[in-house]
């Protein structure tokens, strides 16, 4: 028997030629028929795996007789075959569903696994069919562990396919739940799991699943452990309060003998704990982090620098803890994670500016990696001038121009440059630096050193540094460089020199593929220059918006078409004091089109308060190859004001010869119909966080205060009625006021920003529930501007 399964192996990994099957097929065909159950299943497996589609249908019966066969071993095999055979021969597979429903029904585990999988795989392009299938099976027929795991799959398939009924109650939730109560732990864990996955699940909805994986977290298998603490790690980002009841028994699990377990359990912690816990947090943290690799420390710096912007008051301890474990033997992804989490907390906590500058200089005096030296001194030189004494970051940056390498070296003298165009009374001592760095052994540094020296001008006495030397030395570099070095390798040698004005600076489109799996957005060291400087950059290159002063806000791009038409458009929504700006992007997605003269003509007729001053078309847009058109309106100044826009896109569309990639001379008109576009009171406020809203709050003081109580009417939750506050107003929630504890009757939200007209406003809303689902809300607004307060409460009044 050993050496016959031998031979069924063989057979399957050599994988006879279709002229060559024959050989075997006669003697499989007959252990298909045996007596010795173990023959037959492995003969169904091997010629299943072997068999084309005419030999398919002359063993079909007895395949069919398998699936119904008593023995579990031989109609797992057949089904098992039946799986792989429906991406071959779908038609045939499919006519096997009454034989495949009889086998869903069998005592044995397997079989009714293997036959649920096969069943659904049948009709998992019928949405209807799968649909009735799960609403069959949920009633208790299946009773293989296995299978239920499969089932739960399925179902949460369906909830999420099918949302929410009229009445609000999500259908096959109550089965969901009933599998918590399930005796194996795989089938409670799946429950739970799917529970936590819901589109929009509510706190009463994971109350349930909570509790079990609470009771998981002290289970005497590793296992269980490690998928509770998982699962409600990925909880905690979106539902923080709801986990915080099993905090204690997270915190025993710090200690656990496996890694991942602890190092899941802190990550946790820290983002559902308090404020009050910080510190007790940060104890613990202390003694567990010399015990991890390097990949869980980064798990936990990137919790900590959450639980930081969540609780900003704590910066000293956070930012002490990054300072210390900076210090500490690590390898490179590792110190980058924690320099990174440092420089973000810089740029969101004024107040962490100045210790957080003084931790990344003492870290350079010993750092081994060249590239987060030379990223720490560019960030130094655009964050350190703007404190209170930049003069005490000089000996840290000159430090490295005796102690460091070339490319370190000549990284210190730009720092320097900028100290001295940013802070007048440096220039001298400055000066005298960079002299010093004309004698250095290396040609960059010197030539940066002589380029510096004669870009700050004079001879290093304290004079005002010009705008265009600002630009040079503060402005991004804004060129894509890949544009670059393609320009570059397509230069020819001539009389004119290279024009680097001449690089296109728009970046060809990604490939669809591509961007259906959008990469982790850079953040920290890496991060590209703000967006609203490279829009206003942008902007201040059309002649037409030369007099519309400094831009406010610029949107989220917002999508005008559906994903995958003819022309991919968007609108990003520029707000000036007296104007709007509308950049369409473009991008044509047809091969054989190219677009010529793209404008995108706009109705403004239910926006009465706008008068169109501009529209500036698009020459041509190839073949994915993205451009901007621009459409730009007048308004009231510094007036929230708010409007419906029509969209239509115009253009010349000529045929493209593939072969040549030519155009033709003559095109035709056409015009494309885009979605609506609004202006809503948010696009007029900037989000702007506060560090410590209390005392910011008592700094405006009550001259400018209203206050009003306004009727929100019936909602499904407390936490749904604060997200559609935040979203109507714009503004930015203040320590981490914006989550909810789960079955609060009451809470506080605050909110901070900048109203158009750079007016501070300070918002505290306090919500309650008014009945079983009515809930009132008491809206305090402080701002340096009486009619910035009524503003806000008339946006809230009319949304």
């Amino acid at each position: 028997m050993g050496l016959r399964r031998m031979v069924y192996l063989m057979i399957k990994e050599i994988s006879p030629s279709a002229d060559e099957v024959i050989i075997v097929t006669s003697s499989l065909m007959k252990d298909m028929n045996s007596k010795i159950d173990m023959y037959r299943a492995n003969a169904i497996r091997v010629l299943c795996r072997i068999t084309d589609g005419t030999l398919l249908s002359q063993i079909e019966r007895y395949l069919k007789q398998a699936i119904v066969d008593k023995n579990p071993v031989v109609a797992s095999a057949a089904l098992v075959s039946g799986i792989h055979l429906l991406q071959t021969n779908p038609e045939i597979v499919k006519r096997w569903s009454n034989e495949v429903q009889e086998a869903v029904q069998s005592r044995a585990a397997l079989v009714q696994f293997h036959a649920l999988g096969l069943l659904h795989q049948i009709r998992q392009n019928d949405r209807l069919a799968v649909s009735k299938l799960v609403t069959s099976l949920t009633r208790g027929t299946v009773r293989s562990p296995l299978a239920q795991c499969l089932l739960i799959r399925y179902t949460s398939q369906v909830i999420h396919e099918s949302g929410n009924t009229q009445s609000g109650e999500r259908p096959f939730y109550d089965y969901l739940e009933s599998c918590l109560r399930h005796k194996s732990d795989m089938v409670i864990f799946e429950a739970a799991r799917a529970i936590t996955e819901l589109n929009g699940v509510t706190s009463r909805e994971l109350t349930p699943a909570i509790t079990v994986l609470q009771l998981f977290l002290s289970s005497t298998k590793p296992v269980l452990r490690f998928a509770a603490v998982r699962t409600l790690n990925k909880v905690a980002m979106t539902h923080p309060m709801a986990v915080t009841n099993c905090n204690i028994d997270m915190e025993s699990l710090i200690s656990d003998q496996n890694r991942s377990i602890a190092t899941l359990a802190i990550t946790t912690l820290l983002k559902t704990g308090n404020e009050s816990s910080v510190d007790r947090l940060m104890k613990q943290i202390t003694n567990f982090m010399s015990d991890i690799a390097d990949e869980f420390k980064i798990v936990v710096v990137e919790a900590i620098r959450s639980l930081c912007l969540k609780f900003p008051l704590k910066y000293r301890s956070l930012m002490n803890f990054l300072s210390n474990i900076l210090r500490e033997e690590g390898g490179f992804d590792y110190k980058k994670a924690i320099v990174d989490s440092i420089v973000i907390l810089i740029r969101d906590i004024p107040d962490a500016k100045e210790a957080g500058l003084l931790h990344l200089c003492e870290f350079i005096e010993d750092c081994e990696f060249t590239y987060l030296s030379t990223q720490i001194l560019h960030f130094l030189g655009i964050e350190g001038p703007k404190t209170s004494d930049p003069s005490k970051y000089i000996r840290y940056i000159y430090n490295r121009v005796h102690l460091e390498n070339a490319i370190v070296r000549a990284s210190a003298v730009s720092t320097l440059a900028k100290f001295g165009a940013a802070v007048d009374v440096l220039k001298p001592r400055i000066f005298v630096l960079l002299r010093r760095c004309l004698f250095d052994s290396d040609d960059e540094v010197r030539d940066r050193a002589t380029l510096y020296l004669d870009t700050l001008g004079g001879d290093g006495s304290v004079v005002e540094t010009d705008k265009d030397v600002k630009d040079f030395l503060f402005g991004p570099f804004d060129i894509p460089l890949v544009n670059l070095e393609t320009s570059l390798k397509n230069y020819e040698p001539s009389e004119e020199g290279f024009d680097i004005n001449s690089v296109p600076k728009e970046v060809k489109s990604q490939p669809l593929a591509e961007k259906k799996a959008p990469g982790k957005k850079p953040t920290g060291l890496g991060a590209p220059p703000s967006t609203a400087d490279a829009y206003e950059r942008m902007l201040s290159t059309i002649s037409e918006c030369a007099n519309f002063g400094k831009l406010f806000k610029s949107s989220a791009p917002v999508e005008l078409t559906e994903a995958e038409t003819e022309y991919a458009v968007n609108v990003i929504k520029h707000i000036f004091d007296r104007h709007v700006v509308f950049q369409y992007n473009c991008t044509n997605t047809i091969p054989e089109q190219l677009l010529e003269h793209v404008i995108v003509t706009v109705d403004a007729s239910d926006a009465d308060e706008f008068s169109e001053v501009f529209s500036k078309p698009l020459r041509s847009l190839p073949y994915d190859s993205p451009g901007q058109t621009f459409v730009a309106f007048e308004k009231p100044e510094g007036v929230p004001t708010v409007g419906k826009f029509s969209n239509i896109l115009k253009f010349i569309v000529k045929e493209v010869d593939p072969t040549t990639g030519e155009a033709e001379d003559d095109g035709v008109e056409d015009e494309y119909q885009l979605e609506d576009l609004e202006i809503v009171a948010a696009d007029y406020v900037l989000k702007v966080g506060v560090s410590n809203f209390r005392n910011a709050w008592e700094s405006l003081g009550p001259d400018f205060e209203r206050v009003d109580e306004y009727g929100l009417g019936p909602r499904e939750s407390l936490a749904e009625a604060v997200n559609t506050v935040i979203n109507l107003l714009g503004l930015e929630p203040c320590e981490g006021t914006e989550e909810v504890p789960p079955n609060s009757r009451s809470h506080t939200c605050l909110l901070s920003g900048v109203f158009i007209g750079n007016a501070k406003v300070l918002v505290r809303l306090s919500f309650g529930l008014d009945g079983p689902k009515d809930v009132a809300m008491k809206l305090s607004v402080r701002s340096e501007d009486e009619t910035v307060s009524d503003a806000i409460h008339e946006i809230v009044a009319s949304g």
